[in-house]
């Protein structure tokens, strides 16, 4: 379904937001680029000046701006730090964050900008394949206003997905890809697919004695 790109700015928008921190946690797959940029977009409609960033190293659907795994797109700004990005952040009352997760400076970044009255949107994953918490993002939790957790679709069993399951062999944290690599899965379903034996043999034992 096509979307409705909007302009980053607008001429007449208020010159500040009231300034807070939302967080959009969840695995992959669980609409939290979507949620993000329907926030954002609300935001665009209601003429205030907005900067959307996006993860330089992300550019599995577009090279230049946000883009969901369907395939709906945002115009973004890539950056490798978010610092990267500040004079243009300064400019803007509402700043969006995809894949919070990859800049090593979000929770500071998202703090500063808070407190210059910016209201910050961070899309992230709250764990990694191991379900080990991603980086410092969760450091985020105690500052932000408003926090959720989106669920995604069992990608074996069809139920609540809460965690990201990687059947790639690759081990390090960050690797970029989408259902070519990962999987949204529930609790059970994590168990038993897991491959590496030294994590996955207790969760399997847990599985079967259910």
């Amino acid at each position: 379904m096509d979307c409705v790109d909007y302009p980053r700015i607008f001429p007449n928008s208020p010159r500040k937001a009231r300034g807070q921190i939302q967080v959009i946690f969840g695995p992959m797959f669980s609409g939290k680029s979507t949620e993000l940029m329907r926030r954002v977009r609300r935001f665009q409609v209601a003429q205030y000046n907005c900067l959307v960033v996006k993860y330089a190293k992300d550019t599995r659907y577009s090279d230049s701006g946000m883009a969901t795994h369907d395939k709906n797109t945002m115009a973004a700004v890539p950056a490798n730090c978010l610092n990267d990005v500040r004079p243009l952040a300064l400019n803007a009352c509402v700043i969006g964050i995809d894949e919070g997760q990859f800049f090593p400076d979000t929770v500071e970044f998202c703090e500063e900008m808070a407190n210059l009255g910016k209201t910050i949107i961070v899309a992230a994953l709250d764990g990694t394949f191991q379900r080990k918490p991603f980086g410092n993002i969760l450091n985020l939790v105690p500052l932000a206003e408003s926090v959720v957790k989106l669920h995604a679709v069992c990608m074996q069993c069809y139920k609540e997905a809460a965690y990201t399951k990687r059947i790639g062999a690759e081990k390090e944290v960050e690797v970029i890809g989408g259902a070519d690599k990962y999987q949204a899965v529930c609790r059970r379903c994590y168990g038993g697919l897991m491959k590496d034996k030294e994590n996955s043999a207790p969760l399997r034992n847990q599985a079967q004695q259910q």
